[in-house]
């Protein structure tokens, strides 16, 4: 399965069983429809639970506004909460992680000069 969103806030990196880490993160996927008989959008924004196992030093480059789009199958958790009721939540056991946009004012994010930003004088010949 397929999923592009934008992390919520900065992964993390846990251990597991004393050698083994996993890296967490959440995401949010952003969406609108038009009810039947609107006039408006209404937008709805749908979280999900993310973890990646392969490296933990993707987590480097995991930090909230980061688009990204993920590989991966998707399951659910439920449980009963503190407030004695029911809970789920969607999670996405990520293979493949592919990081789409940083977000603006990153230090991830890089500029290429233009050729059309250069002094005209600075040319070889």
């Amino acid at each position: 399965m397929e999923i592009t969103g934008r992390i919520t806030k900065d992964a993390t990196v846990c251990k597991v069983n004393g050698d083994r880490e996993v890296v967490n993160f959440s995401i949010a996927i952003n969406d609108s429809y038009k009810p039947k008989g609107a006039s408006e959008f209404k937008k709805i924004v749908t979280y999900i639970e993310c973890s990646y196992w392969l490296s933990s030093k993707i987590a480097q480059g995991l930090k909230k506004g980061t688009l990204v789009e993920l590989f991966g199958r998707i399951g659910c958790n439920a449980y009963i909460g503190s407030d004695a009721q029911a809970h789920g939540s969607l999670t996405f056991h990520t293979s493949h992680v592919k990081i789409l946009s940083f977000p603006k004012g990153s230090q991830d994010n890089t500029t290429m000069e233009t050729q059309s930003d250069k002094d005209p004088d600075d040319l070889p010949f």
